[in-house]
């Protein structure tokens, strides 16, 4: 069974992964330069292929899988980012998200947007606990966004992540339920 995920805000409409979008998803994803503190940067289509039919789960909170959306603007239908969703064991009731955007689509908001609406959705609908990601330290950006959203720096482990040829810091941040104060609900 698959799960057909659909959230919407107002500028954008966020839906379980598909294989249609594996040129979107390589077309961003590929670029090393915008992406240098991701951990996957497909080489080719193929391992894109790959990660969309191998490694994504096809239903949502499913213990130890990750659970892919790509998010669209309304406006164009054009695929401009993605969040993956890793649900970890069934008696925590914690899940790691991480984003990933197009670089012309950086500064917009975007991410904000989508996120908001996603955690809402972890929180109410799917009755998480607690929320966390993993960012590089020097990914200023990524660090802004959590932020924002209300998550707070746990944890900053040196060197504990190899990464494109490198150890590298990682820092974890966490949103637990009670924390969340949303500003924006989603429209299944």
């Amino acid at each position: 069974m698959t799960t057909n995920l659909h959230l919407t805000t107002q500028r954008l409409f966020m839906r379980s992964v598909r294989t249609t979008d594996v040129q979107a998803l390589f077309d961003y994803r590929s670029d090393a330069e915008t992406n240098q503190y991701q951990g996957w940067i497909p080489q080719t289509v193929d391992e894109t292929v790959d990660f969309v039919q191998n490694r994504v789960s096809p239903i949502i909170n499913q213990p130890d899988t990750w659970f892919q959306l790509v998010i669209l603007e309304q406006s164009t239908k054009r695929v401009i980012g993605d969040v993956g969703i890793h649900f970890m064991d069934e008696e925590s009731q914690q899940v790691e998200i991480g984003c990933t955007l197009r670089k012309d689509c950086h500064g917009k908001g975007y991410a904000t947007e989508a996120l908001k609406v996603i955690i809402t959705y972890l929180f109410e609908e799917l009755e998480k606990h607690r929320i966390v990601t993993s960012i590089d330290p020097q990914n200023l950006a990524s660090i802004a966004l959590v932020e924002r959203l209300g998550f707070r720096k746990e944890v900053h482990f040196r060197e504990s992540i190899f990464l494109n040829g490198q150890w590298v810091d990682d820092l974890v941040y966490a949103l637990l339920k009670r924390e969340w104060r949303p500003t924006e609900k989603s429209h299944n």
